[in-house]
């Protein structure tokens, strides 16, 4: 059997992303991001350039329900993205907790959705999300934990979230072991437009992007 090795001093510095603009938001109006905007080792290769109209790919993933959901069943609304996985001893419960923040201030708010993406799908099955998503009082139908195709999921982070490096999720081996994640979370807006990154495991971050949705909700 592959064994995943998990290192929490990885988990700990695991794609810090320094996005330049982090610290730049505007009170009344927020950024739109483009992959030129970010880092460039973040960005595919071929995205590197482009400087408008990017916007979040189309998915397909079962949530912890087992239900399929496409992510045209829930476009129109404002999401909060993270990449996890269930049995991370590390940064994960400390960014779920947070977003467990972020529902609470939304709890009554269908437009906000938060989705959590797993980078371990061989371990995190419907089964063991489900089991998750209990033990965090997600909300049905507010907080989706996805899982589905190893492929697809890292795709999807690698080239429309910008939450993994291209090149370490080119390579990610698990017959070699590690697997690696950020402690960031996305804000997306309406029209699947990146609008912010956050440091899930710090609170003051965490306010902000609360703060940044009601900025989106009356945009």
């Amino acid at each position: 059997m592959k064994k995943i090795v998990l290192i929490g001093a990885v988990l700990l510095i695991a794609i810090p992303i320094a996005y330049y603009f982090i610290n730049q938001r505007n009170e009344t109006k927020l950024p739109i991001i483009n992959p030129c905007d970010l880092l460039h080792d973040v960005v595919s290769p071929e995205l590197r350039n482009k400087c408008r109209g990017h916007r979040i790919e189309d998915f397909e993933f079962y949530n912890q329900n087992g239900n399929y959901i496409k992510s045209s069943e829930i476009k129109g609304g404002i999401w909060v993205v993270e990449y996890f996985f269930a049995t991370c001893k590390g940064i994960c419960p400390t960014m779920n907790s947070q977003l467990k923040r972020v529902q609470k201030a939304f709890k009554d708010d269908q437009s906000v959705k938060i989705m959590s993406f797993t980078v371990d799908p061989e371990n995190d099955t419907i089964e063991a999300l489900k089991k998750y998503a209990i033990e965090h009082n997600a909300i049905d139908g507010k907080w989706h934990f996805f899982t589905g195709d190893r492929a697809d999921l890292y795709e999807l982070a690698r080239k429309s979230f910008f939450l993994l490096k291209p090149a370490e999720a080119e390579n990610l081996d698990y017959a070699g072991g590690d697997f690696m994640h950020t402690n960031n979370f996305v804000l997306i807006d309406s029209q699947r437009r990146i609008r912010g990154y956050y440091d899930g495991t710090n609170p003051d971050e965490v306010d902000g992007l609360i703060a940044d949705i009601r900025i989106l909700q009356s945009e």
